[in-house]
């Protein structure tokens, strides 16, 4: 299969929500992998103009991979797809990229602050976390595909298609603000107490 065979495949893939993803047994095959985020609400005021549009109102947002790039060295991550995507549902900010990003633009919407937390000082939103899961079970749908190097389908995603939640390797014009958002936030919590765990 080659690479506009996988986008297609990617582009059409049913989408799932944060209740079917995190049900036993799970959906999303321990494999690797290229997912992608379709929300119903945006998080912030997006221009959603040249983004991927489903049928029923969806909108592509962010792109991601599991596993991430070989090294140089040529050792590979032992990630996978389902554990990423249950990350992004169930963790919290300081493993996820996406949790991060939604939680910084839907600060003020739900309550949430960035800060550090215990001796590692990792950053997340506390228990502001539960609030931002909640948000993303009611607006935030996922899907996937397998991919044997997904990072070649990323790599095509980012090139050809505005994903303005994504970050690295992204020039889409929403990632100024979006970077702007999360620096200021991890400005403030860096200016704030340590929390205890």
């Amino acid at each position: 299969m080659n690479q506009q065979d996988y986008l297609e495949r990617y582009l059409a893939a049913r989408t799932y929500r944060r209740e079917e993803v995190l049900a036993k047994p799970y959906p999303v095959p321990p494999e690797p992998g290229v997912y992608g985020w379709w929300f119903k609400a945006l998080p912030a005021d997006i221009d959603v103009s040249n983004c991927i549009h489903r049928d029923d109102g969806l909108v592509l947002l962010y792109a991601g991979i599991s596993p991430s790039k070989p090294s140089s060295t040529g050792v590979a991550s032992k990630q996978n797809i389902r554990r990423r995507i249950k990350l992004h549902y169930a963790g919290d900010a300081s493993v996820s990229t996406l949790r991060k990003s939604l939680g910084c633009l839907l600060s003020e919407e739900l309550g949430l602050q960035l800060r550090r937390f215990g001796p590692s000082e990792r950053m997340k939103f506390g228990d502001g976390e539960d609030r931002l899961s909640e948000w993303m079970a009611h607006n935030a749908l996922v899907s996937w595909i397998i991919h044997p190097a997904p990072w070649l389908l990323e790599d095509q995603l980012i090139e050809t298609v505005d994903l303005p939640l994504n970050i690295d390797g992204a020039s889409g014009p929403f990632r100024p603000t979006l970077r702007a958002t999360r620096r200021a936030a991890v400005a403030t919590a860096n200016e704030l107490p340590v929390i205890a765990q």
